[in-house]
């Protein structure tokens, strides 16, 4: 298996979030990668947000 990719591209979404992480805007990466849309950055973002949440609840299971 590879890493997730953003729909319909080969721009891996681990990179989409270092960019963000260190300062890049929606509408500088929006620039950069013309064939994105701000949907694809915040599917992005969810992506993020539902793997941190799901590292959470494993954490929260093993020490039961």
């Amino acid at each position: 298996m590879g890493k997730p990719c953003v729909k319909g591209t080969r721009i891996p979404v681990y990179l989409l979030l270092e960019k963000m992480a260190a300062g890049e805007t929606f509408e500088q990466l929006l620039a950069a990668y013309p064939q994105l849309t701000a949907e694809d950055l915040r599917a992005c973002l969810e992506y993020a947000a539902a793997l941190a949440a799901e590292e959470v609840l494993l954490a929260e299971a093993c020490r039961l």
